[in-house]
Formats: C-alpha cells, sequence, structure tokens
C-alpha cells in the first residue's frame, strides 16, 4: 500500500475506533421537512432551513426563471465576467434589512469569513474570537497572521480584559463572535460587546448565519455584519452588511471574492425570493422559537435562545446511539461529536422550523424523555 494510502488508513482507524469517523449519508429531501434517508422517511430535526422555504413555490420559481435568463452559471469571478444583474438587488436588500450602507456577497459563509477578516487585519493587529466562534471565523483569523487570542465564550468581561492587556500593543482590534452559536443555540451579548469596541477603538464583527430572520435583532449595530444565504433563505451563499468604504475595499482585496467564480445566478435569485417571502409574513419569524421553547418546556430545558437546541450527552457513543434511537422512531436529529463541538460535548442538535407539527415536536419530547434521558 503507498504510504499516504497507509497514513490516511491508520487515521480513519484512530477515528473509528473513537467514534469519531465520518460518513456520507445520500439524503433526499422531499420538502422543507421530511427526508428520505436508508430507505426510511423520517422528520428532519437537523435542517437549518428555517423557513421551510428550499420547496417554497415562489422560492424555486425565482429560481428557475433566473436559469432560464442568464444560465446555470456566472461564467468567471464577479470581478470579471461573474457580477450578473441579480447581485446588484439581493445586495441592496441585504443592506436595507441590515440597516447598513451597503453590502457585497459571497461564494458562501465560510468563504465571506475567510475573506473578510484577512482584508481588514493584518500581522501589527488584534483579533479577539469567542471560543465556540465557527470554524471559518478561525480560518479566517489564522489567515490574518496577526495576534489571535479567544475570550471565554460570552464573557464580555474576559473581553475587557484582553483589550486593556493587548489593545495597545496592535495597530487594530476586531471582535469576532457569532450571533447564534450554531451547535449551542445560544446569543451573543452583541450590545454590551460593541460598547467595549467604541471603548477600546475596536471593530465588532458578528456571524449571523443562524439568527438572520429567525431570532430579533440586536438594535446594537456592529461594524460588521456577516451571515448566509443558506439557512433562512434557503439558497447558497455568504455575504457582509457594513459601511460602503468597507465594502468597497472588500470588493478590491477579499481573496475569497475576487479569486471565486461568482455564484449561479438562480442561488441569487432564490435568496431574493427568500427574503420576500419572509419579509411579507410577518408571523412567519416567530414560528420556529416558538416550536423550539415548546419543546425545551416540555423536558424541563432552559428557554431556547434560537431555534437550535442542544441535547448534551457528552460521550460519542451515545450521541451516535440516541441518533439511531430516533431514527428507529422516525425521526432525524444528527449527533454532533468533536471536532464541531469540544471535547467531552457529543450532543444531539435540534433544529426547529416553522412547520414542524407541534403534535410531533411533542412526540419527540416523549421520546427523549422516556428513551434518552431515562
Amino acid at each position: 500500500m503507498p504510504s499516504l494510502d497507509q497514513f490516511a488508513s491508520a487515521k480513519l482507524q484512530e477515528l473509528e475506533a473513537a467514534n469519531l469517523r465520518r460518513s456520507l449519508v445520500e439524503t433526499t429531501r422531499e420538502d422543507g421537512l421530511w427526508v428520505t434517508r436508508g430507505g426510511r422517511r423520517l422528520l428532519s430535526f437537523s435542517c437549518n432551513d428555517y423557513f421551510n422555504l428550499t420547496h417554497h413555490p415562489a422560492v424555486m420559481a425565482a429560481a428557475v426563471e433566473a436559469i432560464e435568463k442568464y444560465g446555470t452559471g456566472a461564467g468567471g469571478s464577479r470581478l470579471i465576467t461573474g457580477n450578473h444583474p441579480l447581485y446588484a438587488e439581493l445586495e441592496e436588500k441585504l443592506a436595507w434589512i441590515k440597516g447598513t450602507d451597503a453590502a457585497c456577497v459571497f461564494g458562501s459563509g465560510y468563504l465571506a469569513n475567510a475573506g473578510i477578516i484577512p482584508a481588514l487585519m493584518g500581522e501589527s493587529d488584534l483579533v479577539l474570537v469567542d471560543a465556540l466562534a465557527h470554524s471559518c471565523v478561525w480560518t479566517g483569523a489564522k489567515l490574518t497572521r496577526g495576534a489571535v487570542m479567544t475570550f471565554r465564550h460570552n464573557d464580555v468581561a474576559n473581553v475587557r480584559e484582553l483589550l486593556s492587556a493587548f489593545r495597545d500593543q496592535n495597530q487594530n482590534a476586531l471582535i469576532v463572535t457569532d450571533h447564534v452559536f450554531s451547535m449551542d443555540g445560544d446569543v451573543a451579548p452583541v450590545a454590551e460587546l460593541l460598547e467595549l469596541a467604541r471603548e477600546f477603538d475596536a471593530w465588532l464583527m458578528t456571524d449571523d448565519a443562524h439568527g438572520l430572520g429567525v431570532v430579533e435583532a440586536s438594535e446594537a449595530e456592529p461594524d460588521l455584519q456577516m451571515g448566509t444565504l443558506s439557512k433562512a433563505l434557503a439558497s447558497y451563499g455568504g455575504y457582509l452588511c457594513a459601511s460602503k468604504p468597507v465594502i468597497d475595499l472588500m470588493r478590491t482585496r477579499a481573496r475569497t471574492l475576487v479569486y471565486s467564480t461568482g455564484l449561479p445566478p438562480a442561488s441569487v435569485a432564490a435568496a431574493m425570493a427568500a427574503l420576500d417571502v419572509i419579509t411579507g409574513d410577518p408571523d412567519l419569524a416567530a414560528r420556529p422559537l416558538k416550536k423550539a421553547r415548546a419543546f425545551t418546556a416540555a423536558l424541563n430545558l432552559p428557554p431556547a435562545q434560537s431555534p437550535i437546541v442542544p441535547l448534551l450527552l457528552n460521550d460519542e457513543a451515545k450521541a451516535l446511539e440516541a441518533q439511531a434511537a430516533l431514527e428507529g422512531e422516525g425521526f432525524l436529529a444528527a449527533a454532533i461529536r468533536p471536532p464541531t463541538v469540544p471535547a467531552g460535548t457529543a450532543r444531539l442538535r435540534f433544529a426547529f422550523t416553522a412547520a414542524h407539527p407541534d403534535a410531533e415536536i411533542a412526540r419527540l419530547a416523549d421520546i427523549v424523555r422516556d428513551r434518552i434521558l431515562k
């Protein structure tokens, strides 16, 4: 066996022994709720399609219309030929919703964070990152080659300590946090962090991938509001909302924008249609959180802060067993294991959507209580 294959096989064996090996499972999404997997029809509590818009007629029709008019691909980077006319309309809508001067759409949320942070920060700068921030935030921070420091999760006092100790040693400083944390479902103290940023002449960046549309926006307005098109907006891509000078800089210097092919027109059109559905139905936004809180109330858990509810089981094998048990009852709730979450915090992650049936949420809670938490 070639040495590379030997190396890969040994690594896989180690991961298998630790219940950490991952595999792709073919999954057919029938609509915004139901999936077919392994020959079984399951009610999914693992999708980030919070408003079930991936199969909404208006969203699908917009994507089809865009393909018919503009084709299937962008044909080049946005700075060459890939900046099709739909981009400007979507960016205008995003900026309006976020209350900023301008917006810039990237190829994905990961590409956005990997490009935004190093476009602003360099070797003489300081980046403070929440301990539980998404992987792509860490990727962007490390690419700066500056001083990157971790602050304790949602710990404003710890941020103050770090700024007090290190701000004067660096030219610029950036605080980065998720708005809604994707694996824990809790919400960052955005207003307090922004106040600190102003006090220490730092900038605040929030990753709102899981918050857009489903969690009430903070009245505080971070300098940099990043997010994705792939969750509530039922499409694919990432974005940054900020001032016009910052957005102009991104279009000039963010490597993941400059050197990536533009999004397919269908993806941009679908996101715009999803925004129209969400803004046209004021009651829709409240439903995912309401469903999540019904679940936490049934299990006597702390009230959900977002549509994401973690159930910590700590042990990787137990998390996999719990996922299998729920699949046997007709539910899909993915086991989340390290390195996605810290060691010793393996869990089931439940994501609630606007259309989850109340009776099925109650049945799920009963099964979790009687079979997993017993």
